[in-house]
């Protein structure tokens, strides 16, 4: 299964996205971004990317 998968990419000429691509991480923001839904953030955000484009969510920190 997963030989068939590879092979589609080659085929397509296509390569897998990294491993860190698909995971969200913390970012620190300097130049307001725009968020999933359209607000502008800054700070401190969760940070993805999905192929084309980062995408940015609103961090919010853990109480103790």
């Amino acid at each position: 299964m997963l030989a068939e998968s590879r092979e589609r990419f080659r085929i397509l000429g296509l390569s897998p996205k990294p491993a860190w691509a698909e995971v969200w991480h913390l970012w620190n923001v300097v130049v307001p971004r725009r968020s999933i839904t359209g607000r502008l953030l800054t700070g401190r955000v969760w940070r993805r990317h999905d192929g084309r484009r980062w995408i940015y969510k609103k961090f919010t920190e853990y109480e103790s």
